[in-house]
């Protein structure tokens, strides 16, 4: 039960290559007829580019074998070596994955960001752009891990387009694809026997073997395989969060960024277990019938996993804590010891929430108000619920009713799990912690969703003119632009992100808590609306 889309974007892709020659994806994307650009000589075979002006292109670049079966739901292969010079112009396919999950759920002005691209479990791909190829560049290398969760999403995005931050900044891009939902975190390892045993958080395992692609290839793309920083927003600062727990990823990366995705304790195998035993029942299979889950159609796997529209509950996917490939944590109890010399740049945005379907955006009244906080701290009393919206009054004078109900849902989700993170790090004290706070409010649908989740990636990525349906047009977004894309580079550089264009950035820690707050105008600020946030806190922990 695919989206008829997928269906379109399948069957125009093998239209286009049976006309041109030029065939991609699970096909092999080897090319009879091929266009200029540079070529780079990787492990696997050469791979021809694209110049883009400043900076040269490698799209749909195979770091993994296919993943279909039977190799589904295992560890990821080594891609096959290939002859002659495979294109690598244009972007491959993206992990299978339903529709559903990001349209119409996410708000219109980040789903124009999509490219849809068609679906494969012939997905392990990654992107590329350096200003030159060549061993004598040493740049450093960013790795972007894409959000969605662990079900949507691809390293294709339009904000996610590394040709301005890898022109601008002198930078090597790295965007990834990897496996998602069920075919990257269904966990068989507790069901499946000695054959299925390593059948356990295999969505990582990809990002893993990105990241030893860029350890053995980047260099002849310009980057520095000494010098890698992950970086990625929402699931993708959650992938960052685990990867930095997980004993193969120890060494192939070196500094961290985490976007509003912070992850402190990872899926428990007794509970990915039982979403195991019910996906199976789903399909009227058994534990000894998984290995007919090789035999399965991609399309019948995907349906399994839709909530039909509401009418069952969706199946949580994350990483598990299964002892071997995640030992622990990822930051539960403390942080990981074993990236503890890795530094850690880590933030939120104000209004997280507004990305998300259902949430208030139109003014309310008192009476709506305190209704509405009453119902997020439960266990709060009528005069607590007072207190608490009086005290984030006090801290935001200028702020509507529903300015001040956004940001307090935001800050008792997205930013609580954001300063645990920080705070475990801090504590540590082995490599320096740098947090950050976005405030900037988007002009888009009249200025409605504020500071949104996701709003701050245009801006990281420098890519502000080619995401105008999240920012607008506002000369304002410029300079903003350019003080976060220097900041974000000069971490990945160096491990700091102070530059020239920004206040001076203490590193944060425990006492004085120091923060960046991004805006129109910058400011370092030690611990930002602190007395609401500790209130919401202790009315939160109420049982």
């Amino acid at each position: 039960m695919i989206d008829r889309r997928q269906f379109v974007g399948l069957g125009a892709l093998a239209a286009g290559a049976a006309a041109t020659g030029t065939w991609s994806g699970a096909l092999g994307q080897i090319s009879t007829k091929m266009p200029s650009g540079p070529i780079v000589d990787t492990t696997a075979g050469k791979v021809r580019g694209a110049n883009l002006g400043k900076v040269q292109a490698f799209k749909g670049v195979p770091y993994g074998g296919s993943a279909a079966p039977p190799n589904r739901f295992m560890p990821p292969q080594k891609p096959k070596a290939w002859t002659g010079e495979r294109d690598c112009s244009k972007l491959g396919p993206r992990s299978p994955q339903l529709l559903s999950d990001f349209h119409g759920f996410v708000p219109p002005e980040v789903e124009a960001m999509d490219r849809d691209e068609p679906l494969s479990e012939d997905c392990l791909l990654l992107n590329v752009w350096t200003p030159s190829v060549g061993t004598s560049g040493k740049r450093p290398v960013m790795v972007w891990l894409h959000g969605g969760g662990y079900t949507s999403g691809s390293g294709g995005f339009i904000c996610y387009d590394g040709a301005e931050l890898a022109g601008k900044h002198d930078v090597v891009v790295v965007t990834v694809n990897h496996r998602l939902s069920v075919f990257g975190y269904l966990y068989l390892a507790g069901l499946g026997g000695e054959k299925y045993a390593t059948a356990s958080n295999v969505g990582q395992l990809d990002i893993v073997a990105a990241l030893e692609w860029v350890r053995d290839n980047i260099a002849a793309f310009g980057g520095d395989p000494k010098n890698v920083t992950l970086f990625g927003q929402s699931g993708g600062g959650g992938k960052v969060s685990t990867l930095m727990a997980m004993p193969s990823a120890k060494g192939l990366f070196h500094r961290a960024i985490v976007q509003s995705g912070a992850a402190i304790r990872g899926f428990s195998p007794e509970a990915a277990t039982k979403t195991t035993e019910e996906f199976l029942s789903r399909l009227s299979l058994t534990a000894k019938d998984i290995d007919k889950l090789q035999t399965l159609p991609m399309e019948k796997i995907l349906e399994t996993s839709d909530t039909f529209k509401g009418k069952r509950p969706p199946l949580p996917m994350s990483p598990v804590v299964d002892g071997r490939t995640l030992p622990g944590g990822p930051f539960d109890p403390t942080a990981p010891a074993q990236s503890a010399d890795v530094p850690l740049l880590i933030g939120t945005t104000e209004t997280e929430v507004t990305f998300f379907p259902g949430m208030p955006l139109e003014p309310m009244d008192d009476a709506e108000l305190h209704k509405r906080v009453k119902d997020l701290v439960k266990k709060a009393s009528d005069d607590q619920v007072k207190q608490l919206i009086a005290a984030y009054h006090g801290g935001r004078p200028k702020d509507s009713n529903t300015d001040l109900f956004l940001i307090l849902s935001s800050d008792a989700g997205f930013r609580a799990g954001v300063l645990t993170e920080a705070d475990r790090k801090a504590q540590q004290a082995k490599a320096a912690v740098y947090q950050y706070y976005f405030t900037w409010r988007s002009p888009v649908r009249d200025g409605k969703l504020r500071s949104f989740h996701t709003i701050e990636i245009p801006f990281v990525f420098d890519n502000v003119d080619n995401c105008k349906s999240m920012v607008g047009s506002g000369q304002d977004r410029y300079a903003l632009a350019d003080r976060m894309a220097k900041a974000w580079v000069a971490f990945a550089r160096t491990g700091n992100p102070n530059h020239a264009g920004l206040p001076k950035w203490d590193a944060f820690d425990t006492t004085k808590r120091a923060t960046m707050v991004f805006d129109k105008d910058c400011k370092l600020v030690n611990d930002p609306h602190a007395a609401e946030q500790k209130l919401l806190r202790q009315l939160q922990s109420l049982t």
